[in-house]
């Protein structure tokens, strides 16, 4: 195997080239990794990165410039600006004439490490610290990975520590907004650090795929914390950690940005009597940073560009699109596909994913289908899908104001993360998905049995009324197919049947090529629609489908409902 060659790139310079700036000063993370990129022929060489002044860049640069990220063992109090220098920014950010970073969206943060014996962080607040409380901004502060603040910010300026101790350490610090702009922005100002490093904080590197998450109060995770949905909002309830555009970057090892504000929409925001509310849509906001005052400045596309852009908009349309939804669906379509073209003009590679369905509005899902259908037509992009959410259930719990609970914000976010994956042709490793959903059924008969069956798309169940069982079980068999399965995965099976008290229903799970058996039970029936679960680890990859035998008993009546099988 070939070596790969560590320098590709040195650049010579005339003898006359001055000592540049750099060479004198300090330097910051993002110095060292422009020179590394610089060296590997990624970025644009310039004089000022010849560091030891040989009139050359090359890798001895570079050698000269990591001295500056080594401890001198002489320790000192230092103050560090919160400038993309020095931290990386995750979300839509704004770093102002105070040297204040403004957390302005849902998820905006700020993210780096630290190195020293001790380390503090300076939260600001804006003007909505003086609101009502349950309207102020909520923040967190995550330090390896463990919240050590979680508060609502009720103050104008305010100091964190992040750490202390006798011995200098390196620690990942994060700042986090957690509720939306709709109720203002978390300011950090500086970090104040005892550290014997001349770079002491330095910003972490971006990941490999980027996400932007656009919503309404869904995406915003708005009451996922709340006690039932008889809550009314408050701030400290929306958490979005929890919401699944969070969990889904998370899965996803992908960096994320987010612009959510509840009660918006694309034609319409939440309207209480039908009419059409123009004061909330997000397509008049989508190329600033905020809606807010100082915050609606314009954003930067250009150096913030995004993989996938994901749209979860039409619940809060629906309240003015369902009171006519033969006209208005139409109307809600036209602007939907306005809105796409805006979203592709900024972002024009990137994949953009349409959704809508976690609160219901299911009668609106195929004018999202129609928008995306004719922008793909008229654009003549390709790169772009929609699909249905699943609506959330009592079962998975509400949140305030009947908003998605923290269970199905976490089922959202597997089902979002698998589409992502189909998308961008990427492996999937199915974490929570339900692979058997689309699954489709049918039944074949034998010794001359005598059946009729129907499928219900309400509720997905399918029911098979015998007239004739024929002579064994294996007579009349009832088959899902269409379900992928991976080698080593560990799934739940479930599922709940309906039939005569005591009768057996022996069933498996196959590959549908080999007849390799993955799993197999038998189901005793209670006369009465039971429940069925069991975990398994399928030993190969396949296309399985499962199969019931319900043959053998004349006159009888089956019903399966429920059927799942989710990868854990």
């Amino acid at each position: 195997m070939k070596k790969k060659a560590i320098i590709s790139t040195v650049v010579v310079f005339s003898a006359v080239t001055v000592t540049s700036a750099f060479a004198i000063g300090k330097y910051s993370a993002k110095d060292l990794k422009n020179l590394c990129d610089s060296i590997l022929g990624k970025n644009e060489v310039t004089a000022e990165q010849d560091i030891n002044g040989d009139n050359r860049v090359d890798v001895f640069d570079m050698i000269e410039m990591r001295k500056a990220f080594v401890g001198t063992g002489e320790f000192s109090e230092q103050i560090i600006d919160v400038s993309e220098e020095n931290v990386r920014y995750i979300g839509r950010n704004i770093y102002d004439e105070n040297n204040i970073a403004w957390l302005v969206q849902s998820g905006s943060a700020v993210e780096f490490t630290v190195t020293g014996k001790s380390a503090e962080i300076t939260i600001n607040g804006d003007d909505f610290v003086e609101s009502e409380e349950k309207y102020r901004p909520r923040y967190a502060v995550i330090v390896d990975d463990k919240i050590i603040l979680d508060a609502i910010l009720s103050v104008k300026e305010k100091t964190v520590e992040l750490f202390s101790g006798d011995e200098s350490k390196t620690a990942v610090v994060k700042v986090i907004h957690l509720s939306e702009a709709n109720n203002g922005a978390v300011g950090v100002s500086k970090i104040k650090v005892n550290s014997d490093m001349p770079v002491p904080v330095a910003p972490l590197q971006k990941k490999s795929l980027q996400i932007e998450f656009i919503g309404d109060s869904i995406t915003c995770a708005y009451g996922v914390e709340g006690k039932d949905q008889y809550e009314n909002y408050m701030t400290s309830t929306e958490n979005f950690m929890k919401s699944y555009a969070y969990l889904t970057a998370k899965q996803l090892d992908a960096d994320y940005s987010a612009v959510s504000y509840s009660g918006h929409g694309i034609i319409s925001g939440y309207s209480q009597n039908g009419d059409r509310e123009t004061d909330s849509l997000v397509p008049d906001y989508y190329d600033y940073v905020g809606k807010l005052g100082s915050y609606k400045v314009a954003w930067d596309f250009e150096n913030h560009k995004n993989d996938v852009v994901v749209v979860n908009l039409g619940t809060n349309d629906n309240t003015y699109v369902s009171k006519d939804i033969d006209t208005r669906g139409d109307e809600f379509a036209e602007e939907y596909v306005k809105f796409l073209n805006q979203i592709h003009k900024n972002n024009p590679d990137a994949y953009i994913i349409c959704t809508l369905g976690t609160m219901g509005c299911t009668e609106e899902f195929p004018y999202i289908e129609k928008a995306v259908e004719t922008f793909r037509k008229e654009s003549g992009y390709d790169r772009i899908m929609c699909y249905q959410s699943a609506t959330h259930t009592q079962t998975d719990g509400f949140g305030s104001d009947w908003h998605p609970s923290e269970k199905t914000q976490q089922n959202s976010a597997y089902v979002l993360a698998d589409k992502i994956c189909q998308a961008l042709g990427i492996a999937s490793d199915q974490t929570g998905i339900d692979v058997a959903v689309d699954a489709e059924y049918s039944t074949v008969t034998s010794d001359g049995a005598n059946m009729s069956d129907y499928f219900s798309d309400w509720d997905k169940s399918y029911h098979i009324t015998t007239v004739t069982g024929g002579t064994k079980s294996e007579s009349i068999q009832v088959f899902a197919s269409g379900i992928g399965l991976k080698k080593g995965g560990k799934y739940h099976f479930s599922f709940q049947l309906e039939t005569g008290d005591g009768t057996e229903i022996p069933f498996c799970i196959r590959d549908k090529s080999t007849g390799e058996v993955i799993f197999e039970d038998i189901f005793t029936g209670k006369g009465t629609k039971s429940q069925y679960e069991n975990d398994f680890e399928c030993p190969i990859t396949a296309d399985a489908e499962i199969v019931f035998n319900i043959g053998g008993k004349d006159n009888s009546r089956v019903s399966i409902y429920e059927l799942k099988l989710v990868r854990r």
